[in-house]
């Protein structure tokens, strides 16, 4: 996975060798927030066959903590990581709405001719099998855009969060956030199916 490999690199910089290029810290933030609902699963797993150091090391890359606050000696207990990898399911399952979103945009904007083969006498941009693509491809763009947009929003949701791991105070506001996000991704989920 790439935006693990980027993430691993940037925390291997030697201190003033400068930041990371802007579209690389942003891919690194919206692969790790797709990954939460996994990780979340694979943290129990982890827990259960005692690798509690490999789950806490990419929870840590995750929360975006400090390398300094990862190799410090009061690291997290296990009961506190899978606190954490709870918290982070409804978090996981929210991030799967733009994660969906984003291969509609492959599947039926990018891709749309070889997945309707036509005819496109009724489809937007039709007659013609070019322009239904080109119209479905514009069409979709923005909601790829925005959905990236989400997924980056959730990491910084999660960064928030993720330091009550390490002890620092998280507030109200990003568990609101969370119940909150919940909330909308549920009718949102909801309204999507009623729909069809």
């Amino acid at each position: 996975m790439s935006f693990l490999a980027s993430r691993r690199a940037h925390d291997e910089r030697p201190p003033g060798s400068g930041s990371p290029a802007l579209p690389s810290r942003f891919a690194s933030r919206v692969g790790y927030a797709a990954a939460l609902l996994p990780a979340a699963v694979l943290t129990l797993g982890a827990v259960a066959v005692g690798r509690t150091d490999r789950a806490l090391a990419w929870w840590a890359r995750a929360g975006e903590q400090e390398p300094a606050a990862r190799s410090s000696p009061r690291q997290p207990g296990a009961w506190r990581l899978l606190a954490h990898a709870l918290w982070c399911v409804p978090l996981g399952l929210v991030a799967l709405i733009p994660v969906g979103i984003e291969v509609l945009f492959v599947l039926r904007g990018a891709l749309y001719p070889l997945v309707d083969h036509g005819p496109y006498d009724h489809s937007w941009g039709g007659p013609s099998r070019g322009g239904a693509w080109l119209v479905h491809f514009l069409v979709a763009l923005p909601f790829a855009a925005a959905a990236l947009g989400a997924l980056w929003l959730l990491n910084r949701l999660h960064a928030r969060l993720a330091g009550g791991m390490w002890g620092r105070g998280v507030g109200p506001w990003p568990v609101l956030a969370l119940l909150g996000s919940s909330v909308a991704g549920t009718v949102f989920v909801i309204s999507w199916i009623h729909q069809w």
